[in-house]
Parts: C-alpha cells; structure tokens; sequence
C-alpha cells in the first residue's frame, strides 16, 4: 500500500510521516511530498521516498499521485488560493485512481463564522463531488500557533488580545499527526468527517496562568475591544490587513468558533490529548 503525504516538508507533514512509521508503515510505502527540496532529504534519511510538489503545479501532482493507494491532504498555506490548489490535488488524485483522500480541514468548515472556513468549506464540497473515497480531519487550533505568544507574555508579563472569555480547543500537532495517521492505516473511516480537538477548551486567563506556572513569572491577561486590538497589532508593526485578521480571529474565539467538546481526537489517537501546559513548554525549556 502506498500511502503519500502532502505538505510533507510542514510542520503538521513531517509529523505524520512520522506517526505513519511509529503505527508500522513500512518506510518504502510512504512517500513524502513538498516543495522544499532540503527538508526532503531529511525525510529521505528516515526511508521514505519522496517527490517535489506544487499545489500550483498539477504536472507535479500527477507525478506524485501515480500508484498511490491512499492521499494525506494537508491544506495549503496560500490564503485565498487554497480552493483552487487543493481542487487541483483532488482533481490529480481522482485521475490516479487513488482510493482514499485525507483532507485536513477547519473546525464546523460548513457552519462556521471564522474567517478561515470558507476555503475549506470550499474545498470539502470539491472533495464530496469528486466521488473519491474520503475522510475529512477538521482540525481544531494548534496549540504551537500560541508559542510566540507565550514567549512574549513571559517577557511583558501580560496576554493582550479580544477574545474574551471565548475557548480555544486546541491540542498539539503531534495529536492531529497521530490521528491522521491512524485514518490512513485504520479501517471504517470512509465518509466520516472527524471533529478534532483537545480534551480541555481553554480561555486566556487560563493561557496566562500557564504561562506564568512555565515561566515562574506573574503573566496576566488583559481584555481589550476588536478596535483597541487592531490599534495595539498596528502600533507593534502589524500592517492594517494583517492586524484586523488578528482581530477577526479573537473575534471568532469570542464567539465561541473554536470551543469543543468532541472527543474524536482522543479516540482516535488512543490516548488522552497533550494539555495546554505541555503543548507550551518547549519555550521554556528551550529558554532555560
């Protein structure tokens, strides 16, 4: 069975390559696909194969897919332009006659206020009229999206930001890749779409609480308005685009777009999800 990871080269990616290889894959079965060329060769070393691709490209993505038995779709990094890059993946994997696709989406894609969903909402209704075999993983927050975060609290002493008492279900990276790979080895996942998150929604003042537990420094958090952020992102250099996509994210939280109950990560992976605590400590260690 060959098995193909794209945005292999990404963070997410070259976690799922390894979750792949920690569940058994054979290393010859997996094959690694990206754009940059160097992180390749370290996916190389571990056994894999590899192959060069651009969701712009879909020569590159034809090449890719040609006897693939099961796709890993992680979505694109390109805003605006993930639809179409990622149609041209389905579209190349349908040619291929790939026979299952993993799609990395948002969470509620279908029924959500955040800013991010259309895309994906976009590109899971590409996915279900495409008649491919598919499974859709929409992944909640990533708790490494708040390590510079984190860092910077420890040295204001402060979380600034307009989300309220809004909750985020993040859980780590490790916990998507693992679960991701559990869909592409597992049976039964054909046509389920999985809400991913962690066990344990947080606010931010629980964010500052574990920043300031990590740090060993007082870290508070301070509740502004939408404006108040947008004015605060532009006065640390943020261009206005930029810093009102900040904003509209918090906003979102406020909202409640990214609190969960769902337990099917944790279901998924075997095991509990990594607690925010954890998720944050690398900055710290790192620091020490």
């Amino acid at each position: 069975m060959t098995i193909v990871v794209t945005g292999a080269t990404g963070h997410l990616g070259q976690l799922a390559v390894q979750a792949l290889l920690d569940r058994g894959a054979a290393s010859t079965d997996i094959v690694a696909a990206g754009r940059n060329v160097d992180a390749l060769e370290s996916l190389a070393a571990r056994g894999v194969r590899t192959a060069v691709i651009d969701y712009t490209d879909p020569s590159t993505l034809a090449a890719a897919f040609v006897g693939a038995d099961k796709v890993l779709l992680i979505s694109g990094t390109a805003a605006g332009q993930r639809a179409a890059q990622h149609g041209a993946a389905i579209n190349a994997a349908k040619s291929a006659g790939v026979g299952h696709l993993v799609y990395t989406s948002a969470p509620r894609a279908d029924d959500t206020s955040l800013v991010l969903a259309p895309e994906h909402a976009a590109t899971e209704v590409l996915l279900r009229d495409s008649q491919l075999p598919f499974t859709i993983l929409r992944n909640n927050w990533y708790t490494e999206n708040y390590l510079d975060t984190a860092r910077q609290a420890a040295a204001t002493g402060e979380v600034v930001g307009s989300a309220g008492a809004g909750r985020v279900a993040s859980a780590s990276r490790v916990d998507y890749a693992e679960a991701a790979a559990a869909v592409l080895i597992g049976d039964r996942h054909l046509g389920r779409t999985y809400e991913l998150a962690g066990d344990k929604a947080w606010n931010f003042e629980e964010f500052a609480a574990a920043v300031s537990e990590l740090s060993g420094r007082p870290v508070t958090y301070r509740p502004v308005t939408t404006d108040q952020h947008v004015a605060i992102l532009r006065q640390a250099g943020l261009d206005d685009g930029t810093a009102e996509f900040v904003a509209a994210l918090d906003g979102n939280i406020r909202d409640g777009a990214l609190d969960s109950s769902s337990t099917d990560l944790r279901k998924l992976i075997g095991r509990p999800t990594t607690p925010l605590a954890e998720g944050l400590a690398s900055v710290f260690v790192h620091a020490a």
